[in-house]
Formats: structure tokens, C-alpha cells, sequence
């Protein structure tokens, strides 16, 4: 995700509600090394009774999202959206693995009202409140069984009740609709196991006025007339594994342009309220992914492209294989758009192939993708803050926030919940690997980064990993370095 900037950075951070007990304080002292990875939902005895599948996967910031018990393969959504009434109707088909002994189980859903849920093509008993869907088969489910959980649904959405703001979850537009947000959304619309840690495939099947565009992740697989008169369906296919909250759907009057490059299908969206100027920008897309291959390796995805909305969201989401940008980082004052490009396509490796399995992480997610913006500007010659190369960046805001500045205070490997998208996440982020880079030196820095997304393709990472892996390649031993950029409370010093 990238925020909406002034000069170069304007923070957008709501309050957050915090769940009491959950979240650890902020560290007062320096602390070795990156805190224990959380467990526990994960882990179950497949030998023990049918019992209720978790309710949470007790990620650190957020306990209660994602849910224990199953493993999701794929999604199948069926959505019609009406614009003219603001119903969402939905069929939504989800494939699993029980991984525990099942009894019930739950899934995230903040969305319309149920009609129905079958589990395998049996009716259940379900429970559903306060975003949690408890579903009760007719049969328990013995654990390593495959099952497919069928909801229907409709009615008018909402946003997510427990966002980072207003811009979360289904958000209604004068002529359609827009999905998205971070770090939860896919609740708000679809019935979800909401958590990184449970990718899967999906398909995307959107019906809505034939008049209006329907654009979501992955390959577009067909256009076609629906049943019901004045209607077309759009059936888009992400084959890659995806966190649920890169899940997205962006309904209504588009400009759309089709191509391909280097034999992917490249799908660019722009609202018809927005100038032709914008169209131009964006397509410099698969320019921009060109230059990352070079250094992070071979995208990661079978579909490319992008999609600038005209609504009120200060920020742009790396939406898996198709970001989503808001209309102010494209505007003629906001200058050049190819740095917030290169931030949401460097996601694609870091982020959403390499996913975060806690969010208390999310530094590998942000702080790499502000470090591609650096490195996208040093090749492309582009200028911000009378900066260009990766190290003009990094002394940049080493002087801007000198010693005594709240900026160090937040530890972007552990922010907090309440910072999850602060500044230092971002920038600090950044920093963290171009101290690497001036330590173990530029040859190998440049083998750790594609061997990064090699060896974590489609799965979820850690800090501890990454750690390793750089000490593995650069021969170091990295832990004060580490220590210092993403854990101490104070300005660490220059590498």
C-alpha cells in the first residue's frame, strides 16, 4: 500500500480499536532480534475429537482474523451488482482442507444477509455475528478430508467495521462499486478465511449493467450476456496463490485497455471522469515491471496491469496482478506517477508472492516495496525531495529526522498496532535495506533479493527468515544491524 503524500509524505491513519490483552507494548529498550512468531491456531492434534475449528489465527495485531481448523484451495465468487439499488447478490463456493478434526467451523463475513450455507451439498446449522459465520455441518468432518462450503448471500454491503478507515471493505460509487483495502477487506463482500496465512486460488465472476466495466484480479477469462436482460458477466481467474486482502472487484464506466507483454495479458482501467492524461501515465506499467525483473527476477504473476478509480481513498493497494490507485497520485500537481507504480508492482513479489505471516511484519511488505520507489527513481533519473539515487534517499531522511525525533520511536519490525502504517514503517523500512546494502555490499545484496522471492514464492515470510537468508548469502553476521534499524527506539547509527 502506498499513502497519499504531500511533498512526499502525508500520513492517513485512523484510529484503530485496539483488543485488550492482544497487543504488546511498544518496546521501551533495544531488543535482539525479531520477536517470536505467534502459533497457535496453527497447531492441532488431528488425533483429538471433532471439536470447533478456531475462531482466530492469533496474529499479533489482530488475534481474531482468519480462522483455524481448514485450509482454503480456492474461491469461486458469482457476484451480481446493481448499481441502480446497491445490491450485492452472491454465490460464493470455497474449497478446503480440513486440517483438525471438525465439527464446525467459522468463516469471517461482515457482508449481506445469509440465505443459505450447504457444506458439501447438506444444509447447515450456521450462527453468524459480529463478523464471525460459525458453520455446523450435517456430517463432522474428519481432518485431511476435502470439502466445498457454499453461501449464499445478498443485500447491501458495508465497509469493515474493524478498518483503518471509512475507505475499507464495499465501498458504493455513484455509478458502481469498489472493493479493497488493508489489512482487511474481503469479509466486507465474500465469506473468508481473512488472513495471509490462508491463500488460494480464485475465480471472480462479476455481473452488472452492460453498460459499466467490471474489473477485478488475474487473467480475464470471459466477457458474456448474462440471464437477466441489460447485464454482462465478467469471469477474471487469479491462478497464484492470494491473501484474501488483495482480493478486489472495481465496478463502473471505465476506459479499458487490452495488450499483452512478453506473453501476459495487460489489463489498465481508468475512469471516464478522470483526464486521458492519466491513461498515459499508467501504461508505463509494464515499463516499470521490466526494470523490477532486473532486480527482484521474474514476476511472479500470469496478469498484469493496473486501475485508477475516482473516489475518495488516499492511498493505492497492491491488488494482486491489477493495483488499485487513487485518483490524487495521478493528478498533473502531484508530479510524476512512476514512483507510486513501482511501490504497488514491487508488492506483487513482496507482499503478495512473498506474504507477511503476521501483520506485526509488514515491514517486509512496505519497506521493500519504498526501497523499490528508490531504486525505480535511480533508474529512471526521477527527482523527489532533490533526491534520485538510493543513497541521496537514504541521507534524505537520516537528516530530515534528526536524534530526537518520534520518527526512531517506532520500530517498524514491531510497530504496534496503532502504527501499523505509520511513516517508519515505510521509510525506516527502506532504510533497513540500504544499511544492508552498505554492509554486506552491493553483489551481495542484489543475489539477496531475488533469492528472497525465489525461495518464499507464494508462501508467508518472516523477518527471522530473511535475516538468515541475508547471513547465509552475504557470509555476515547481521543481528546489530538488524537490531538497530527495525527494533531499536533511537536513530540508529550511519552504516
Amino acid at each position: 500500500m502506498a499513502r497519499g503524500r504531500g511533498t512526499r509524505w502525508s500520513v492517513v491513519v485512523a484510529g484503530l480499536v485496539l483488543v485488550a490483552g492482544c497487543t504488546p507494548p511498544a518496546p521501551t529498550e533495544v531488543i535482539t532480534g525479531p520477536p517470536p512468531v505467534v502459533e497457535c491456531a496453527a497447531v492441532v492434534d488431528t488425533e483429538a475429537p471433532f471439536d470447533p475449528g478456531a475462531s482466530g489465527l492469533c496474529d499479533t495485531y489482530y488475534p481474531q482474523a482468519g480462522n483455524g481448523g481448514y485450509d482454503v484451495a480456492d474461491y469461486h465468487l458469482d457476484l451480481t451488482y446493481d448499481p441502480a439499488t446497491r445490491t450485492l447478490r452472491g454465490v460464493a463456493t470455497i474449497t478446503a482442507t480440513a486440517t483438525a478434526n471438525l465439527s464446525s467451523f467459522n468463516l469471517d463475513f461482515f457482508g449481506p444477509d445469509i440465505e443459505s450455507v450447504h457444506v458439501d451439498e447438506e444444509p447447515a446449522d450456521i450462527n453468524h455475528r459480529d463478523g464471525e459465520l460459525v458453520v455446523t455441518p450435517t456430517n463432522p468432518i474428519p481432518a485431511g478430508t476435502s470439502f466445498t462450503t457454499v453461501v449464499r448471500y445478498a443485500g447491501q454491503p458495508q465497509g469493515y467495521p474493524d478498518a483503518s478507515g471509512p475507505s475499507t471493505g464495499f465501498l458504493m460509487t455513484d455509478d458502481g462499486a469498489i472493493a479493497l483495502g488493508q489489512p482487511k477487506s474481503a469479509a466486507a463482500w465474500f465469506p473468508v478465511n481473512d488472513h495471509p496465512r490462508d491463500k488460494a486460488t480464485y475465480t471472480i465472476a462479476i455481473t452488472a449493467p452492460s453498460d459499466l466495466v467490471a474489473l477485478s484480479n488475474g487473467v480475464l477469462e470471459s466477457t458474456q450476456d448474462a440471464a437477466r436482460a441489460g447485464f454482462t458477466t465478467w469471469t477474471w481467474r487469479e491462478s497464484s496463490p492470494m491473501a484474501p486482502y488483495l482480493a478486489t472487484i472495481v465496478v463502473g464506466d471505465y476506459r479499458m485497455h487490452e495488450s499483452t507483454h512478453d506473453g501476459r495479458p495487460v489489463v489498465l482501467g481508468v475512469h471516464a471522469s478522470l483526464p486521458r492524461s492519466v491513461d498515459a501515465r499508467l501504461e508505463r506499467t509494464p515499463e516499470v515491471v521490466d526494470y523490477l525483473q532486473t532486480v527482484f527476477g521474474p514476476y511472479p504473476f500470469d496478469g498484469l496491469g493496473g486501475i485508477v478509480v475516482d473516489a475518495p481513498i488516499g492511498y493505492a493497494l497492491e491488488t494482486q496482478a491489477r493495483p488499485v490507485y487513487g485518483p490524487s497520485f495521478f493528478r498533473r500537481e502531484a508530479g510524476d506517477s512512476s514512483w507510486v507504480i513501482a511501490h504497488e508492482l514491487a508488492h506483487q513479489w513482496f507482499g503478495n508472492s512473498v506474504a507477511v505471516y503476521d501483520w506485526r511484519e509488514i515491514w517486509l511488505n512496505e519497506g521493500f516495496a519504498t526501497y523499490a520507489e528508490w531504486l525505480w527513481n535511480e533508474h529512471a533519473g526521477t527527482r523527489q525531495n532533490g533526491a534520485t539515487t538510493a543513497q541521496e534517499m537514504f541521507d534524505f531522511w537520516y537528516e530530515t529526522f534528526d536524534g530526537s525525533s518520534s520518527f526512531w520511536r517506532v520500530a517498524p519490525g514491531d510497530p504496534g498496532r496503532e502504527n501499523l502504517f505509520d511513516q517508519a514503517v515505510y521509510i525506516r523500512g527502506a532504510m533497513t535495506l540500504h544499511a544492508l546494502r552498505r554492509t554486506v555490499g552491493d553483489d551481495a545484496f542484489f543475489r539477496i533479493l531475488p533469492e528472497w522471492a525465489v525461495r518464499k514464492q507464494d508462501a508467508n515470510a518472516t523477518t527471522a527468515e530473511f535475516i538468515a537468508l541475508a547471513e547465509e548469502i552475504s557470509g555476515q553476521q547481521l543481528d546489530r544491524l538488524f537490531n538497530d534499524w527495525l527494533y531499536s527506539p533511537r536513530r540508529p547509527p550511519r552504516p
